[in-house]
């Protein structure tokens, strides 16, 4: 393979073609893409963003912290201003400061169960602060939970690794992907993109994109498993090449996945990638589904991986 040549425009997905130094693979298992960005001036729509494409776990656990730390921040002013600031109906057998602690509880989730209450000017104004606070941040938290559940998102399974397997007399590059959900996507479309990667005689090292055609480009709908299927013929650029010389072109295949959902009635993606050494030579997949014995199909998801040798 040559490097492209900068007499005619060349084909870039996006990922330009001239870099230096060393560099890992475009897309990241997770699907994002290996950029860091630096240099931004203030969040725009960066934070909101972020708060919605984190994990769940994550999520909850920087709600969880920002909620003890805000009751944390409130507690400490009620205590500043003086013993007298709060006044219990009951002794709660609490210390000062855990009164105020559980008082900005109640104040700002409005549960306001009348234990305590605030007495003079000083501690009713930081009342009121926080009880202002505290609707604003639920509405935009709930906004926020609402923005996660409603975004419609593909849930594609790819398996661990692409094989070189035997097609139609010849060879070919395949890969399996199945539905993680049980609603129906549609109309799925692929596209693969190879990247390799070449040194030019000044140093340079120069990115290669080419398209790779497929023996089938898409499918009404994604029941059961799909295996894209890349044909190794005279046309493809993987002809004559073994292992080393992917290898030696830290070639990556980046996948694009389209379809359409169903349940949302929108359309969704899904990025993959597969490296030189995520690929498996002289294979061939095992069947991921069966019959059962009332006539149903079975989908074993557990076996969309799974390879034999070829």
């Amino acid at each position: 393979m040559t490097p492209a040549n900068p007499s005619r425009a060349s084909f870039d997905p996006g990922l330009t073609q001239q870099y230096t130094g060393a560099l890992l693979r475009a897309i990241n298992k997770d699907g994002s893409f290996n950029v860091r960005r630096r240099g931004l001036r203030g969040l725009g729509g960066s934070f909101y963003v972020n708060l919605v494409r984190m994990s769940w776990g994550r999520l909850l656990a920087l709600v969880a912290a920002l909620f003890v730390a805000t009751n944390v921040v409130f507690a400490g002013l009620y205590t500043a201003l003086g013993p007298d600031s709060l006044r219990a109906s009951d002794n709660l057998g609490l210390s000062e400061f855990a009164r105020a602690f559980f008082f900005s509880v109640h104040t700002l989730t409005t549960v306001g169960y009348g234990d305590v209450y605030p007495v003079g000017l000083g501690a009713n104004v930081v009342a009121a602060c926080e009880a202002a606070l505290g609707l604003v941040g639920f509405a935009i938290t709930t906004g926020l939970l609402f923005a996660r559940f409603s975004r419609p998102t593909a849930r594609l399974v790819f398996s661990d690794r692409m094989i070189v397997a035997p097609f139609r007399g010849g060879t070919s590059l395949q890969f399996r992907i199945a539905n993680q959900r049980s609603n129906i996507l549609m109309n799925l479309e692929a596209d693969l993109v190879l990247m390799t990667v070449e040194r030019a005689p000044d140093g340079q090292l120069n990115r290669t994109f080419t398209p790779l055609q497929l023996e089938r480009r898409g499918v009404f709908f994604l029941a059961l498993t799909w295996t894209v299927v890349h044909p190794i013929d005279e046309s493809s650029p993987l002809r004559s090449l073994a292992a080393a010389d992917l290898e030696r072109l830290q070639a990556e295949v980046m996948i694009i996945i389209k379809g359409f959902d169903d349940t949302f009635s929108q359309v969704v993606h899904s990025r993959y990638s597969y490296r030189w050494d995520e690929i498996e030579w002289s294979a061939r997949f095992v069947p991921a589904f069966d019959v059962a014995p009332e006539g149903h199909l079975v989908l074993d998801a557990a076996k969309i991986s799974e390879t034999a040798r070829a």
